[in-house]
């Protein structure tokens, strides 16, 4: 998953991707002043001073920010000077821009280095960061000058001036800018609350996550493989209990271990620890923030005249109603169920032929799916993973985003750009033909303490001409398990996948060619499809003959296990389609109904009987750990964006296949970034996507891909 940071300083549109930092001193500051306010400096446009950061310095910062940037605002708003699209949209762009180099530590902070004193800033400025977004976009006089560019200028504008006028007017408009006397302020309210609720939602997430961890003797690593006995070997030492193997509550040690692990026993605890994050009945457990979380949503679009939540969320996005999400989600569901029936049925044969006794749990799917993929396809995953090597399969994205979009990476010279932490490395990115600095890419790997678990992308700084050049600064974010000093890390099929999806986000932000900060922002359902395409290069021949390579022998990948692949390509689609779209629908259902009065466990476990959810399947994210919902408003009523972002992936992925050149054919890849890239949100997504194809995208080509019965 992707979970970009946004920029609280292009005002705008309220929430755009967060691209902040400073110079810091040990003091946090610089001459009497707060560093973490101050410009860049230093090469490639000025970076960040990530190796001084300073937690003394954030609130301060957080502080004086904002009263910046309500300075700024104010004088955008008071102007005397009739509204034109220079003197209020434009200005509105460029106002914020300390507090938003002060957010790229807080999102450090937040995602990468999280400690207790961290949170408690986070606890304490959260409701007060809201109050401050909500003096802006409630501003009603800076609000009739927006309305009034809205209304009188667009005919004259250019068309990313005018997408840049809708979105600016959309975000006060459906944010309470309409509003008056007691509606705007219990508005303002709901927001101040949110926050909290959704401040301490992620905070108990990450407390299960780091606090829950099981260790295991030397007897106890059956069928584990010598890779991940060594990681976990190395997480046990860093944690300071030398001689053992710790399994860590984050998905990159769960799976593999469910996979692998011959110890039913075992399998269990991991499986129950894992999905009861946030669902402990003590002090970390979020059901009741659940239930307030969605009255306040529900209550406040209301306040703006819609039915509920997500008919307001939909509303801008490409799929428009929560009833096309749905449809789209139903219209795959019964496939993807069906599906987990055969898988099901397959693994309790191979349990029986075991002996062993038992019928099949959610704590046996993976392990016993894994024995089928061997059985059906002679398909081992730890075979397969001696080949995906992390560095090399970095090298690999590398030379893809050197044939589709003419980047080459090169690694900057050491120290020469500061870093948060040593296990993270930078490139600089330019253009092959023409050298030109395209910027920095950052690549934090490693899965440690107070990191978020997951993967994601975000920018520090994004690409905008409107008032001089800027490059991008960008960063990936992963939690493999750190290998021991001198081993290669070895990764699972499925995480090489996702290390290709998330450098798809980067590549989205690097590509940009938009002149106004705002236009680098996304359709949220629209926004995964370019990384989810990205995916499919890891299984082009000039990938896999080039960069998968044992670790021991460096031979490249038999051909045979290269067809096994491929040939169990839609292995399994029953449980990762099922896993996925529970969450979706359930997510949907959540925003679909008056929720007053709401038990989360009930109706979490009522709506999936409803489903008829498979018993051996567990939601993706349960409820009380969905944090793509409810640690923000990011994913609220709009995790069904992946399968949406999903079917435009499946269709584009087949105009590869079919063109002269495959994959790498460069007329089509040009299509590719002009239209698909470069215009980031500077083009309504449903006509990009009709530039680049011709036409709009039918559900066919997904179910082709998944393997399931096409609709007649």
């Amino acid at each position: 998953m992707r979970a970009d940071f946004v920029r609280i300083a292009c005002v705008a549109a309220m929430v755009f991707a967060v691209a902040c930092a400073g110079d810091e001193e040990a003091t946090g500051t610089v001459d009497g002043d707060n560093v973490l306010l101050a410009e860049w400096s230093g090469p490639h446009g000025g970076v960040p001073a990530f190796d001084r950061m300073d937690l003394a310095a954030l609130k301060p910062a957080l502080e004086e920010g904002m009263a910046m940037q309500l300075e700024e605002i104010d004088a955008i708003a008071g102007n005397p000077e009739p509204p034109t699209f220079e003197n209020t949209i434009v200005a509105m762009e460029r106002a914020g821009q300390p507090l938003g180099r002060v957010f790229t530590y807080y999102s450090i902070w937040s995602g990468n280095l999280s400690t207790p004193e961290f949170r408690e800033i986070q606890r304490e400025m959260s409701p007060i960061l809201s109050e401050f977004r909500t003096k802006i976009t409630q501003n009603e006089a800076l609000f009739q000058r927006i309305k009034a560019v809205y209304d009188n200028e667009m005919d004259s504008l250019r068309p990313d001036q005018q997408r840049l006028t809708l979105l600016t007017y959309e975000q006060f408009a459906r944010n309470g800018a309409t509003l008056e006397g007691d509606a705007k302020a219990r508005y303002a309210e709901i927001n101040k609350r949110l926050a909290e609720l959704h401040t301490q939602y992620a905070n108990n997430m990450l407390a299960d996550e780091e606090g829950y961890v099981l260790y295991l003797e030397e007897n106890q690593l059956s069928g584990l493989s010598d890779s991940f006995v060594q990681a976990a070997a190395a997480a046990a030492s860093e944690r300071e209990e030398p001689g053992k193997y710790a399994i860590t509550n984050t998905r990159s040690s769960m799976d593999p271990f469910l996979t692998f692990s011959d110890e039913r026993e075992l399998r269990e605890k991991v499986w129950r620890t894992y999905y009861s994050r946030g669902d402990n009945g003590d002090e970390n457990d979020n059901n009741a923030l659940i239930s307030e979380i969605l009255a306040l949503r529900h209550e406040r679009v209301q306040l703006l005249g819609y039915d509920n939540y997500a008919q307001w969320r939909l509303e801008n996005r490409m799929a428009k109603t929560p009833e096309r999400a749905l449809e789209l989600m139903e219209a795959v569901w019964p496939a993807a169920i069906a599906r987990v029936k055969e898988e099901v049925a397959d693994m309790q044969k191979i349990a029986d032929a075991e002996g062993a006794g038992i019928t099949i749990e959610p704590w046996d799917y993976r392990y016993y799916a894994e024995k089928v993929r061997q059985a059906r396809y002679d398909l081992d995953s730890d075979e397969v993973s001696q080949y995906l090597q992390l560095e090399k399969l970095r090298d690999a994205m590398f030379y893809v985003a050197g044939r589709l979009f003419k980047f080459e990476f090169k690694p900057v010279a050491e120290g020469s750009v500061p870093v948060f932490h040593e296990d993270v490395e930078v490139w600089e990115v330019t253009d092959k033909d023409s050298g030109e600095h395209i910027g920095l890419w950052y690549l934090d790997p490693y899965a440690r303490p107070g990191k978020r678990s997951g993967a994601w992308a975000t920018t520090y700084r994004s690409h905008e001409t409107f008032d001089g050049k800027k490059t991008v600064l960008g960063s990936n974010n992963s939690n493999f398990i750190k290998g021991a000093p001198g081993e290669p890390v070895l990764i699972s099929w499925d995480d090489a996948r996702t290390f290709f999806h998330e450098f798809g986000h980067a590549l989205h932000a690097l590509s940009s060619n938009v002149a106004y900060p705002t236009l680098n922002g996304g359709v949220r359902d629209y926004t995964e499809f370019q990384s989810q395409l990205l995916e499919r290069w890891l299984l082009t021949d000039e990938v896999i003959d080039n960069y998968l390579v044992h670790h021991e022998t460096g031979e490249p990948i038999p051909d045979e296990l290269v067809a096994k692949i491929k040939n169990a390509a839609t292995f399994n689609q029953g449980f990762a389609t099922t896993e996925y779209l529970a969450s979706a629908l359930v997510d949907m259902r959540y925003h679909t109904i008056d929720p007053a009065g709401l038990d989360p466990d009930a109706f979490e476990r009522e709506t999936l009987e409803v489903l008829n959810m498979p018993d051996e399947i567990v939601m993706r994210h349960r409820s009380p750990h969905f944090g793509h919902i409810f640690s923000g408003e990011g994913y609220s009523a709009g995790y069904y964006g992946y399968m949406w972002a999903d079917v435009l992936t499946s269709d584009a992925a087949e105009a590869f296949a079919e063109a002269p050149g495959g994959f790498y054919d460069e007329e089509l890849a040009d299509k590719l970034v002009d239209n698909l890239f470069a215009v980031r949100n500077a083009v309504d997504p449903a006509d990009a996507y009709r530039a680049f194809r011709g036409r709009d995208a039918g559900i066919d080509a997904l179910m082709r891909d998944r393997g399931f019965p096409v609709p007649q």
